[in-house]
């Protein structure tokens, strides 16, 4: 019987988009965490990225008077018209946007994809005809942006911010970082992972230096657009104000603004966000991302739309609760971090999270025999030798490998005992 020489060859590899994206740092703790737990331990986490408050009765509401009305039909891609009015009145009368109409608007399924959806539109890949491809990313930085900017095509220049500036860029960093190629700044204030953000002067400090390099008869940055991510614009403490790039005249129309509902209005799991510009090119580029949204995952559900409005005009004293609970929370946090011998925190101004140093304990080693060279192998022994599970740094850009995000989106009491879990853990460290 003739045996077959044929050769079985299996399907050709991934794509090289996938293949180059870097596998999370945090997954190995998560994992952990979750299988302390279910062997019964008592786990004190301060990993999660979201507020522990319930959605709004208001809201909740809303949606289900929308599904008893039969909204539950396909929603137009950018949002319905009611919606993207109440979006763009919401940014011309509190964030001071000049120019915001319901045409700048594009609502999408969660910040993460407006986010997504506009580095798509701006960038382009290397050899597709378009030079201006830096993205320009303060670091530390929330996880998402450098990866999302490299799959669009962009080529990421991290800013590097410490603790001892809040993790703040500088104006003249920023201006050292610009180049004739650099498409895409991205901000984040207030910040995730840092915990920190930027005073009205220091925006229009950036602002100022975006204009000089945009402007004039042979612009140094002609193609630069500016994308500030505000999601946490209503958790800010300490009497300080949240000021908005885009409302800055001279450069409004280089300003994309993505925000939504996800945690000021404790709504992380209804996926709600949305983005807008102003000025012709705002029009363009809303248009351009309803065209790829349209592609992917079309609206967002249809009943869900009445709930904008709703949270805008009728949910302002439960947004103020929250953001007085947390900043009595940040401070407990703060508190306690700063008296832990070797840690460096920068005191939490704005969003969810304290973001402290830990470099000092590099080169130690924990009683059972686990040495501390990381962010990383610190947060795998405090949590198997002492149960506390935060987010170490390594996912968040050069700067962040030296730190670990706690989140105090939890009970008073919660951080109380976290934080003296910790200090035992790093008393013990020789």
């Amino acid at each position: 019987m003739a045996t077959s020489t044929k050769t079985l060859t299996g399907p050709r590899p991934l794509a090289a988009r996938v293949r180059a994206l870097r596998p999370s740092a945090t997954l190995a703790v998560g994992a952990r965490a979750k299988e302390l737990k279910a062997a019964g331990v008592d786990v004190l986490s301060f990993a999660a990225g979201e507020p522990d408050f319930d959605t709004p009765e208001p809201i909740k509401e809303a949606a289900k008077k929308a599904i008893a009305e039969g909204m539950t039909k396909y929603a137009p891609v950018p949002g319905d018209n009611d919606s993207r009015s109440a979006i763009a009145e919401k940014l011309t009368a509190e964030n001071r946007i000049p120019g915001v109409t319901p045409e700048h608007v594009v609502v999408s399924t969660g910040g993460k994809q407006s986010l997504f959806n506009l580095f798509m539109a701006l960038l382009d890949p290397a050899g597709d005809g378009s030079e201006a491809r830096r993205v320009i990313l303060p670091v530390p930085a929330w996880v998402s942006y450098a990866p999302q900017a490299q799959l669009a095509g962009g080529e990421v220049h991290e800013v590097v911010t410490t603790p001892e500036t809040a993790f703040k860029m500088t104006p003249e960093q920023l201006d050292e970082a610009l180049s004739p190629d650099s498409r895409v700044l991205v901000l984040n204030s207030p910040s995730n992972p840092c915990g920190t953000m930027y005073s009205p002067d220091e925006i229009r400090a950036l602002g100022a230096v975006i204009e000089r390099v945009t402007t004039g008869p042979a612009p140094r940055c002609p193609h630069l657009v500016v994308v500030t991510d505000e999601i946490y614009e209503k958790l800010v403490f300490d009497g300080q104000e949240h000021f908005s790039i885009g409302s800055i005249p001279s450069i409004s129309e280089r300003v994309l603004t993505v925000n939504g509902l996800s945690k000021a209005y404790a709504m992380t799991g209804w996926r709600v966000g949305y983005f807008a510009g102003s000025g012709d090119f705002g029009v363009e580029v809303a248009k351009a991302t309803a065209k790829l949204q349209s592609q992917s995952t079309t609206a967002i559900p249809t009943f869900i739309l009445p709930t904008l409005r709703v949270a805008f005009e009728q949910c302002q004293d439960f947004v103020e609760h929250l953001r007085s609970t947390f900043e009595q929370r940040a401070e407990v946090m703060y508190n306690g971090l700063t008296a832990i011998d070797g840690l460096v925190c920068p005191r939490p101004t704005g969003a969810m999270y304290a973001f402290p140093d830990v470099s000092a304990h590099f080169g130690k080693s924990s009683p059972k025999g686990t040495r501390i060279d990381s962010a990383l192998a610190f947060s795998q022994a405090l949590l198997d030798e002492h149960h506390v599970a935060l987010v170490p740094g390594e996912d968040f850009g050069t700067g962040g490998e030296k730190c670990c995000r706690l989140t105090y989106a939890c009970a008073t009491e919660q951080i109380e005992k976290g934080i003296e879990r910790l200090r035992e853990f790093v008393d013990s460290l020789r």
